[in-house]
């Protein structure tokens, strides 16, 4: 049956974890669907690329789509007003955004102008980003909550907002943190909002399932936090205990465990105000999931509800427990950043070249007068059929092992040696061609899938652009932009430019709940084209978690909207420059070419170059710490 771009949406999981977001054209471009007024457009991603490269921008490119980061704001404070209205529950939603998930000035300006409508607050865990939350948060009625450790500075800094009336709950943390708090309201007249973090017994599962449980890191045990009620009593400030805070963990996968946690949380919260505390907010902390995957196994990569079904079961959860104990309904507080920002930035990338394993040729004999084992293994490509494929495979590993030991003992030569690695790759894509449709194949065999799978070579720093791939195995969805209509023949691995073996992407998404170590991709270097391949829903942490691995540098950045039917590109941000990371790890660029100007001045008083070339060379040593630190083309 002929090929379509349905078959490619199937085989890349689009419509499960694209969201409505992204599709697949009839012409075979991936396509974003971006709002134009008050209607959806569909804008190819290969369109939006030929654009910028029109203008000069280079790949490696980060594009950022702010419709996306708009519409996932704007569904999570719908839903939870949804199902608050559906439970007749009497408390608000005031949802905060952590500025860690994602830091960006361009973020947190559309996270406060979109979530104006909302009361959407913000949740900063350091110095730097209560400083950003107090400048682009100017509601009243929205929260900034202040949650990691907290020096005098800090303190100072929260105290201040909240006399000048926004609403700013510091959330203790730490058993010490207390006498700092109370030393600095006194000292500026102001009662602090505070809230305290419990560390609960319920623990979740996926990657960051230590996060909960009684070994967390952060939160204070249930004796810790009666500790601070009395110290509170004591001075009379139980009335500033306004908030329940606790964290299960980020990308909880199971619905379940979350019910668990919030029915605990909830139970410390009532006895809190049994206690005497006004309380008044419930803050659920992080852990809503994004669908990276794009099936609901519940696993890290994947989950087992949706936005809507999250929050109606922790409306539900707590209106239980606040009705069993008599108390008023506390307004919701979630600090939900990856369910936010995930899908607001997707990475696109050429790829530069392709190792291929697989071999689709006939084989050639040997040369007249080769070292007899290489006909030994020549005969085994002979003698191979459907039902002698395991003999075979013996047989090839064998004549290969022994031609390498002939090779060390110098019995053959080097192009005796090259002959015998391409016949034995001919042999093994034969073998795996044989193999496919047979219905048991010993574990030998179906490691040749793997063997035989290309390199294919991308423009780009896995540890820069998606750290949390090589660091946690975070699951990204990953494929071609274009090309869609025709059927990807090839299966390759990713890797990347920093000349490192961790530096490649190796594991895919597969629609069928499974993890492939290959991903389907077209042979290129049948079109003049570039090959352009995307990495999606980047939008949550990988921004800043992105190191300096080989000196690779941020990449170019470009926002993109639709106006009037025209794609406009907005907030261009050229990457770094050669000489901005050079400066980052400490050298002085310009000292860095008068040391190089130096050496060529010796090298034309030596006789070694002439001063035309001098000329030249400095030039090009010129452009090159000005130039951008990819692959430029």
């Amino acid at each position: 049956m002929k090929w379509s771009s349905k078959k490619s949406s199937e085989l890349y999981g689009v419509d499960q974890w694209g969201r409505g977001y992204f599709q697949v054209s009839k012409s075979g471009d991936l396509e974003v669907l971006l709002k134009d007024g008050r209607k959806k457009v569909a804008v190819s991603l290969p369109e939006i690329i030929n654009g910028l490269r029109e203008r000069g921008t280079q790949f490696p490119l980060l594009l950022r789509f702010g419709d996306l980061l708009q519409d996932r704001i704007s569904h999570l404070n719908d839903s939870f007003a949804k199902a608050i209205k559906q439970a007749n529950y009497q408390g608000l939603y005031r949802g905060v955004y952590p500025i860690k998930v994602n830091q960006q000035q361009e973020v947190i300006e559309e996270v406060t102008r979109v979530g104006r409508k909302y009361h959407y607050g913000l949740e900063a865990g350091s110095k730097p980003e209560l400083l950003a939350a107090l400048a682009y948060m100017q509601d009243p009625e929205a929260l900034i909550i202040c949650n990691g450790y907290k020096d005098e500075e800090f303190i100072n800094l929260a105290l201040y907002g909240l006399k000048m009336g926004l609403q700013v709950i510091m959330v203790i943390e730490m058993p010490g943190e207390i006498d700092l708090i109370l030393e600095r309201s006194k000292a500026m007249g102001v009662t602090p909002m505070l809230g305290i973090r419990a560390r609960l017994s319920a623990k979740s599962s996926g990657h960051w399932s230590e996060s909960g449980g009684d070994r967390s890191v952060f939160g204070l045990g249930i004796g810790q936090i009666m500790d601070i009620v009395n110290r509170l009593k004591a001075m009379d400030l139980l009335k500033a205990l306004r908030m329940l805070h606790y964290h299960q963990g980020s990308q909880i996968p199971n619905i379940i465990m979350m019910r668990q946690a919030a029915n605990e949380a909830a139970r410390i919260y009532v006895e809190l105000i049994k206690e005497g505390a006004p309380m008044g907010y419930f803050d659920m902390g992080g852990g809503l999931a994004v669908n990276y995957e794009g099936n609901k196994t519940g696993n890290s990569g994947g989950t087992n509800y949706d936005i809507m079904e999250y929050c109606s079961d922790m409306v539900e959860v707590v209106k239980t427990v606040a009705d069993n104990a008599g108390v008023p309904h506390p307004n919701l507080v979630s600090e939900s950043g990856r369910a936010v920002v995930a899908y607001y930035s997707v990475l696109i990338f050429n790829i530069l070249d392709v190792n291929e394993f697989s071999s689709s040729e006939e084989a050639k004999p040997p040369e007249e007068g080769s070292h007899e084992v290489l006909g030994s293994l020549f005969q085994v490509w002979k003698d191979l059929k459907p039902e002698k494929v395991q003999e075979c495979l013996n047989d090839a590993i064998f004549y290969r092992d022994e031609i390498r030991s002939l090779f060390v003992r110098e019995t053959i030569s080097l192009r005796e040696r090259g002959y015998s690695e391409k016949l034995y790759w001919c042999i093994l894509s034969k073998i795996w061609e044989m193999s496919e449709d047979q219905d048991y194949l010993s574990d030998q065999i179906q490691e040749l899938e793997t063997l035989l799978t290309d390199y294919y070579y991308g423009n780009f720093s896995v540890f820069q652009s998606v750290p949390d791939s090589w660091a946690i195995g975070q699951l990204f969805p990953v494929m071609p932009i274009h090309r869609l209509e025709e059927e990807p023949t090839r299966k390759a691995v990713i890797a990347d430019i920093t000349c490192d073996c961790d530096g490649k992407i190796d594991h895919f998404i597969d629609p069928q709940g499974t993890r492939k170590k290959w991903l389907p991709v077209h042979k290129i270097g049948e079109r003049e084209e570039d090959y352009l391949l995307g990495v999606f829903m980047v939008g949550a942490y990988q921004e800043t978690l992105g190191d300096l691995h080989n000196l690779l540098g941020d990449t170019n950045v470009v926002s993109v909207k639709v106006e009037k039917g025209r794609v406009r590109y907005q907030r261009e941000l050229e990457g770094d420059r050669v000489k901005d990371v050079l400066s980052y790890v400490e050298y002085d660029p310009k000292a860095l070419v008068k040391k190089f100007r130096e050496l060529a001045e010796r090298s034309v008083e030596q006789g070694k170059i002439t001063a035309r070339e001098r000329k030249s060379i400095m030039n090009d040593y010129d452009a090159g710490i000005r130039g951008y630190t990819y692959f430029e083309s």
